[in-house]
């Protein structure tokens, strides 16, 4: 905490001076036209208003569409100054009215707009720029294509032509005080545009074709994560934070020039895609070794591959041959690596008893960082060769007759009611509100919504949207003396109304309910026909649960299994800042005052909110991406995805439930079968010893596994009987955990570790790290 200490330099001084004279800067970032960035706009100003802010809406024109007009009652508007280009009306701020005007808040639809060419000023952020620093607030809207350098990304990732008038400097949401992302589905975007006739047209620009949709969707997604990474990389260094967050994801590939150098780049490469993560390659040479024509040939080709992956490449000094280990250590320390990726070492067993293991040098040095071990299919498949192979997918004859198992399977499917949730980063980011205006918007168009289960706490806001929305009674059960309340689901079933909206999906019901879980409750009501509208906090996606006690050392007891997320029709990511959050929590809106303190010095520390932010936007973006693969997958013939087999060694240690949400996590990016696996070397197992393999079974299953518990006749047996099953499997890539044994252990009883990449080279190997929790 030396920062809070440190005495400001007269240039600081100055700046916090000017940042009191200056207005707040807000931006509302949306992935397209037609995300709702107007409506959300309007509806902060009306919220602002309530509060007693004065408020003005300036330069947007008339509101021609109901929604809008309705929204922008009761706002006063500074008139813009029209001019016309190419026939068609434009629209500038009238920057001397509002100045004149005075207000503390104005709002600016569209900030990536070129003024008239006699203006003042060339631009509206320039008008923005020069309205804050008259003191007076601006809240805005820009698409993410309208940032200097995505436009060019945009139109490369959806191959249709982005045409805009004006780009914003890339860095303008640095400028924000705060930006919001609004996330929207390509199901929503494309259901507005159809009940909107005002623009027919631009439902038929390629722009708007559904997979561009979740391209950009995506990209604003993971933008916005880039840069809440550089916050939380900030807050971190200035809190004297080291290792990773927990957040993210940053692989490193530690290569040698030499022809598996390649191989290693394309292999981490696909390990930093699927996780959404950063590449870093490094290679440490020797600082008297002087490259060979072969090798120098080898550092052009692998530079020229790493940027084309979009990683970053470096070549570091060794001073000491032997150092490697520390310095590689030491490297990925200081750029918060989480994942090392690595080649096979070619030593003995005698050898590496005699001169050391460096992966087990590495182990030792850190318990934050995971090490990838990557296969050696030389022998086998020849040199440059990828660790992995493609294989066409398998497809149904269409001929063929379903049995009356997978018709009735195909028929619930089809009877099957729609679920969507919305995802926050913590509680308070406004979830129930925005779930139950959307029951208020649903009702107006006819439909028949009701209120399953509703969580206010007491939220004035919250409470207010409910508006006319009918609310299912709760079940009342009795338990151990008292009265305790739960969802009614049978009754909401009675009922069958077309859509529920269901708060907290998380939820552990009391006991002697029905279903342990509030999901198995949505997931009766969505078999029964009937829609749900969800919500819930990343923290509790089950999978999640080991980064988000490394972030906020607290370990969430009630989990959703991912693939109640994955199989909703769509999910959408509440998006609000850390410092918004907070300033939420002061003001009560989201706990009692007197819980007000406490929260804020623990859970809603502002680091956490930062990490958790990020993993939310992560998350999604992934989730988002996956939506599009599947949705290729459905529309392209030909071969899609290696096939790859994820094994699983666990043991009755306490890390072995992060051992299987760690293979869960790979298999689902690699659309992998995976395998947990126990061998028991003893006759039998003590209650307690039961009581965790049960525990470790039920994990597996919940996330869509298969564990398998075998036995061997001794401790001697025990690797053998895993090697075998694992060949038997056909195996791409084992995972398993640090080993706790000493180095004295490991040279008389021999390294597990060691042993195991000896027998299977053929398989990559991932070594989970012993996560050890920041240090401050």
């Amino acid at each position: 905490m030396v920062e809070q200490f440190r005495r400001k330099s007269p240039e600081e001084i100055l700046q916090s001076i000017s940042r009191m004279h200056r207005g707040r800067l807000k931006i509302i970032l949306g992935a397209v036209s037609g995300s709702g960035k107007t409506y959300h706009l309007l509806m902060e100003g009306q919220t602002l208003k309530k509060k007693g802010i004065d408020v003005i809406v300036a330069g947007s024109g008339e509101a021609s569409h109901p929604k809008l007009a309705q929204k922008r009652e009761g706002l006063e508007q500074i008139q813009p100054i029209i001019w016309y280009s190419l026939g068609e009306a434009r629209h500038d701020l009238d920057v001397a009215a509002i100045i004149e005007r005075d207000p503390e808040v104005v709002l600016v639809d569209g900030l990536a707009h070129r003024n008239r060419p006699d203006a003042p000023r060339p631009t509206c952020l320039d008008d923005v720029q020069y309205l804050l620093n008259h003191n007076i607030s601006v809240i805005a809207t820009v698409n993410i294509y309208e940032l200097a350098g995505m436009k060019e990304m945009a139109e490369r990732l959806t191959k249709a032509e982005v045409r805009i008038d004006q780009c914003v400097p890339e860095d303008t949401l640095a400028m924000a005080d705060e930006v919001k992302l609004l996330d929207v589905t390509p199901e929503a975007i494309l259901k507005r545009l159809q009940e909107d006739d005002r623009n027919p047209t631009r439902t038929k620009h390629p722009l708007f074709r559904r997979d561009n949709l979740h391209m950009l969707r995506e990209l604003a997604l993971r933008f916005v994560a880039t840069g809440v990474n550089e916050d939380l990389e900030d807050y971190r260094e200035k809190h004297g934070m080291v290792g990773a967050s927990g957040a993210t994801e940053k692989v490193l590939v530690s290569a040698q020039y030499h022809w598996n150098g390649s191989i290693l780049v394309r292999r981490g490469q696909q390990v930093a895609k699927r996780l959404g993560g950063e590449l870093l390659v490094v290679c440490f040479l020797p600082l008297s070794k002087k490259l060979t024509k072969e090798e120098a040939t080898f550092k052009r080709s692998i530079g020229k591959l790493v940027d084309k992956v979009g990683g970053t490449f470096e070549e570091q000094t060794l001073v000491r041959d032997k150092e490697v280990a520390n310095e590689l250590v030491a490297y990925a320390m200081e750029n918060n690596v989480t994942r090392i990726v690595m080649g096979q070492s070619k030593r003995t067993r005698w050898e590496e008893i005699w001169y050391g293991s460096i992966v087990h040098k590495i182990l030792r040095q850190t318990k934050n960082i995971d090490i990838l071990i990557v296969a050696d299919r030389s022998e086998r498949d020849g040199e440059r060769v990828m660790p992995t192979k493609r294989e066409r997918a398998k497809t149904a004859n269409p001929y063929r007759r379903l049995s009356d198992e997978e018709m009735q399977q195909e028929i619930g499917k089809i009877k099957r009611g729609t679920l969507k949730v919305y995802v926050g980063a913590a509680p308070g980011v406004g979830k129930t509100y925005t779930m139950l205006r959307e029951g208020n918007e649903l009702v107006e168009n006819g439909i028949d919504v009701v209120i399953g289960l509703l969580e206010t706490h007491g939220r004035k806001e919250t409470i207010e949207q409910v508006g006319g929305l009918p609310l299912i009674p709760r079940k009342r059960i009795p338990y151990k003396n008292v009265t305790l309340e739960e969802m009614d689901t049978d009754e909401i079933i009675r009922r069958n109304p077309e859509v529920v909206l269901v708060d907290e999906l998380a939820h552990t019901n009391v006991p002697g309910s029905d279903y342990e879980k509030r999901y198995h409750d949505v997931e009766k009501i969505l078999a029964a026909g009937i829609s749900v509208i969800s919500t819930m906090n990343i923290q509790h996606l089950e999978s999640l649960n080991d980064s988000v006690e490394q972030i906020t050392g607290i370990r969430v007891r009630e989990t959703v299994p991912d693939h109640i997320l994955h199989q909703a029709d769509e999910v959408e990511l509440i998006d609000i800042s850390p410092k918004a959050l907070r300033q939420r929590m002061r003001e009560g809106n989201i706990y009692a005052m007197e819980k007000v303190e406490q929260s804020l010095t623990n859970f809603f520390k502002t680091g956490n909110l930062i990490a958790l932010r990020e993993l939310a936007l992560r998350e999604v973006a992934d989730d988002v991406d996956e939506r599009l693969e599947a949705w290729e997958r459905r529309t392209l013939r030909g071969p899609w995805r290696q096939q790859e087999v994820i094994f699983v060694c666990v043991n009755l240690r306490a890390d072995s439930e992060r051992l299987i949400r760690r293979g869960f996590r790979i298999a689902y990016r690699l659309k992998a079968s995976w395998h947990v696996a126990y061998v028991q070397d003893h006759p039998s197992l003590t209650e307690e010893q039961e009581t965790q393999l049960a525990k470790l079974k039920a994990l597996t299953e919940r996330l869509g596994g298969r564990f398998e518990r075998y036995e061997a006749p001794s401790r001697r047996k025990v690797f053998t009987k895993l090697v075998w099953h694992m060949n038997e499997k056909g195996t791409t890539q084992v995972v398993i955990g640090q080993s706790a044994r000493t180095r004295w252990k490991e040279i008389l009883e021999g390294s597990v570790i060691q042993r195991l990449l000896r027998e299977v080279r053929h398989m990559d190997v991932l070594v989970v790290a012993d996560h050890a929790p920041d240090m401050m």
